[in-house]
């Protein structure tokens, strides 16, 4: 009991010390660091970044019409059936002790912490005590997306955790366990589905490569499919959110109706078109090192021969081939833990080491320069305190 505390602490102070880092400078109101100006609202800038004060508005009116009108931000209360209901309501949770905005901070950081532990919890299956200390520092910072979203009010450290403790579950062929935390992950963003997709074809095609060959009745062949029934919790959430929906809005389809918040296109690739709403510009280029991640760790996962982690990784993959959003490397953070175990043999070299060393610096003026220009106007925040 002792060592598993010492370890929690030890993954505690991993995540929280990056983020205390990013804080720091917002905090004491500097104007800048190396060179970058910075704005002087201190904590202000961390609590008005995107989509911080959307989620606070959710927690303060529940989606309720007549309470959204109350707030300045002249967006149809449909627009708000894109934020997912458990971030916000734990926000609601904690506010009676911290106040809204630093209880959106403090749910942000315990998911980080909870994000972390899991991760360290997961990737023990694959390497060794050592190598799992050094993979759960390296994932406390990399990527530099993931860091801001750690370090701001959003959803995605909970999203994250959510989809790491699911996942191990199924590995270990838990699948109740794995369902609940599915469950949990779908209340938080609406990607949770693709979750269920993936289990559902990890469990009936066991092998990735035979995907184009394997006939209806050899994939139910064989199959007990009681065991499977825990992981139907996870549509069971996108249920329970749409019913949540229908009596708020009245409107069970007020996601599909939320506006410009779908970031879906067809054909594939559509974050080329530099017209689109949400790209805006023809800069792109580091998009491409995206997908060619995405595909090599996919790739290097069927090699390994573990197969529902390629089918998590697969799924979420191929669903960003369609998204048209310039913030490309947050939609691709659900697979970006599982990844590291199809680069764990490079991670764990003595070479990675010192360039991600190296790196901590660069990663850290990136997060600064995003956080202070990623605000969203407040000209009111006496709603949301």
């Amino acid at each position: 009991m002792a060592s598993k505390l010492k370890i929690f602490l030890l993954l505690s102070a991993i995540s929280l010390i990056p983020t205390l880092a990013i804080w720091i400078p917002f905090f004491f109101r500097l104007e800048s660091v190396w060179g970058i100006p910075l704005p002087r609202n201190g904590m202000e800038t961390i609590v008005a970044n995107y989509d911080g004060p959307l989620y606070l508005l959710v927690s303060k009116t529940l989606y309720n019409p007549d309470l959204v009108g109350k707030f300045s931000f002249l967006l149809p209360s449909e627009y708000y059936a894109a934020h997912f209901p458990l971030y916000p309501l734990l926000i609601k949770l904690f506010s009676f002790v911290f106040g809204s905005p630093y209880s959106m901070l403090f749910v942000t950081t315990a998911s980080s912490v909870l994000a972390i532990y899991f991760f360290h919890t997961f990737i023990r299956e694959f390497v060794d005590k050592k190598n799992a200390l050094w993979m759960s520092l390296v994932f406390s910072m990399f990527p530099a997306r993931w860091l801001i979203v750690r370090s701001v009010g959003s959803a995605e450290p909970l999203f994250l955790a959510m989809i790491i403790a699911s996942v191990y579950f199924f590995k270990k062929k838990s699948y109740m366990f794995a369902g609940l935390f599915g469950l949990l992950a779908q209340l938080t963003k609406s990607p949770g589905i693709l979750l269920f997709i993936a289990y559902i074809l990890a469990a009936f095609i066991p092998d990735f490569k035979k995907m184009a060959t394997i006939t209806k009745q050899k994939m139910f062949e064989g199959k007990d499919l009681k065991k499977y029934l825990g992981i139907s919790l996870i549509p069971v959430g996108l249920l329970l959110v749409f019913l949540l929906y229908k009596v708020q809005f009245d409107d069970f389809f007020a996601y599909f109706n939320s506006g410009d918040n779908i970031h879906l296109f067809f054909p594939p690739f559509q974050i080329f078109n530099y017209s689109a709403s949400w790209v805006g510009t023809f800069w792109l280029e580091e998009i491409i090192f995206v997908y060619l991640f995405g595909l090599i760790g996919l790739s290097n996962l069927i090699k390994k021969g573990e197969n529902v982690l390629a089918w998590v990784v697969g799924v979420f993959f191929a669903s960003i081939l369609f998204v048209s959003h310039r913030d490309l490397i947050r939609y691709s953070l659900p697979i970006v833990p599982i990844l590291f175990i199809a680069f764990e043999d490079t991670i764990n070299k003595k070479e990675f080491k010192i360039i991600f060393l190296i790196l901590i610096i660069p990663i850290y003026l990136f997060s600064l320069a995003y956080i202070s220009q990623n605000v969203m106007p407040v000209s009111d925040w006496t709603p949301l305190l």
